[in-house]
């Protein structure tokens, strides 16, 4: 066993390594993980309500991919410009009030017949009001657990649940909000989020505001960018944006691949599939050391395997090479893991602000920039091959420094 020196000041265990459900055994991260469990579950059902009520009023796709949008660029800017309250302010309290005003304006959305512009201006807040609730929620997990091998578990759950999430959004939202209306979805949305605010509040301990009332807007941005192993942190999770790149073209490749309709389905789940499998095999069978180690080999192959598609695969080689591209794909849990190991306590929030929305960022201009290619050029197969070539690229020399930040924080911890 051995002790980190400065920042975090967490220990981390290298004797064994632990069981995947040993963080459940702790009653707060079972209520974090709970309470973020059943909120993404009633997100996936707003989104795709949103999406029917808003085509189903205009009858206008363009209308629906802007509403579908707003669920993504406010949490942007919140997540740059509202982060660092969960420094500034105890981060329960923070996460408690944020879940009760989303539950109070989800609520408002779900009122049939609300006026499409108002419908915009409450999903706007909603979002916005979720950057600093995801800021805490992130910080307060990586408080409420001493053993950075355990803390680590924590975070393969999370990866397994949210993908989870996904896969049962994708296999039955549509049905669902069909079922029930797009306002009953809607107002269980509201409930999921009311229902984190209660557990959060009753079952979470209170802890002091881990900053200060001197603490800024963009000091935690400054800060991590000083530093030389976050900011190769941060490289390695932009590669995700390369590695996404797929999801965006699910439909055209389909197409080209002669599969039938349904095979769009497929394609979109291969890698939170895959994903799911790579997290829970990581978290059995290695360690933070053997992760840390793995990252940029890691971080290579889930891209490389994208290149392969330069073989025109057919349906069932492509199902593969995106299920195993998502199964290594699982690298990013450790790196988000070691990331808000690596930043101070009252720096946290700001930081995993920071962290997350560059993450979403890298997303969105990866599946962006695919869908021009894919236009562009008439080929999902060639887009895709594209986008995992050029992340080889730019992952053998991000590789070449996470390895080097590796060795020099081992030798400050004295391994």
């Amino acid at each position: 066993m051995f002790t980190r020196s400065g920042g975090s000041g967490h220990k981390v265990t290298t004797d064994a390594t632990p069981r995947l459900r040993t963080p459940l055994r702790n009653i707060e991260y079972r209520v974090l993980w709970s309470a973020e469990a059943i909120s993404s579950a009633g997100d996936q059902l707003a989104k795709v309500a949103l999406a029917i009520l808003v085509y189903g009023r205009t009858g206008s796709a363009l209308w629906a991919a802007a509403v579908y949008a707003l669920t993504f660029l406010p949490a942007l800017a919140g997540g740059l410009g509202l982060s660092h309250l969960a420094d500034r302010y105890p981060r329960r309290t923070v996460l408690c009030t944020c879940a009760a005003l989303q539950a109070v304006l989800v609520g408002l959305m779900s009122i049939p017949g609300m006026p499409l512009g108002v419908l915009c201006a409450l999903l706007v807040a909603v979002q916005l009001t979720g950057s600093p609730a995801n800021a805490a929620q992130n910080a307060l997990t990586r408080e409420v657990f001493a053993d950075d091998e355990v803390y680590l578990r924590s975070q393969d759950i999370r990866g397994i649940t949210n993908n989870t999430v996904m896969l049962l959004g994708l296999a039955g939202g549509g049905l669902l909000v069909v079922a029930v209306g797009a306002s009953w979805a809607l107002a269980l949305d509201a409930v999921t989020f009311a229902i984190a605010a209660v557990i959060v509040r009753v079952w979470v301990h209170e802890r002091p505001a881990a900053g200060s009332e001197a603490t800024t807007w963009f000091g935690a941005t400054r800060w991590v960018f000083g530093q030389r192993r976050l900011r190769v942190l941060i490289a390695l999770s932009w590669l995700v944006g390369l590695a996404v790149v797929p999801e965006g073209l699910a439909a055209p490749l389909a197409d080209q691949l002669n599969a039938p309709p349904a095979a769009v389905g497929w394609l979109l789940a291969a890698d939170p599939v895959g994903f799911v499998v790579g997290a829970f095999l990581l978290s059995k069978y290695a360690s933070a050391a053997v992760r840390h180690r793995l990252l940029g080999l890691l971080a290579i192959t889930s891209l490389a395997l994208l290149a392969m598609f330069a073989l025109k695969p057919n349906l069932a080689l492509a199902l593969v090479l995106l299920g195993l591209a998502g199964a290594v794909g699982a690298y990013i849990i450790t790196v988000t893991a070691t990331f808000a190991t690596w930043v101070p306590n009252e720096l946290r929030g700001g930081a995993q602000g920071l962290y997350r929305t560059g993450l979403r960022v890298a997303q969105g201009v990866g599946v962006a920039l695919g869908g021009a290619m894919a236009q562009a050029i008439g080929s999902a197969v060639d887009t895709i091959t594209f986008a995992g070539l050029l992340g080889v690229v730019l992952a053998i020399p991000t590789a070449v420094s996470w390895t080097r930040v590796r060795r020099s924080a081992a030798m400050e911890i004295g391994l």
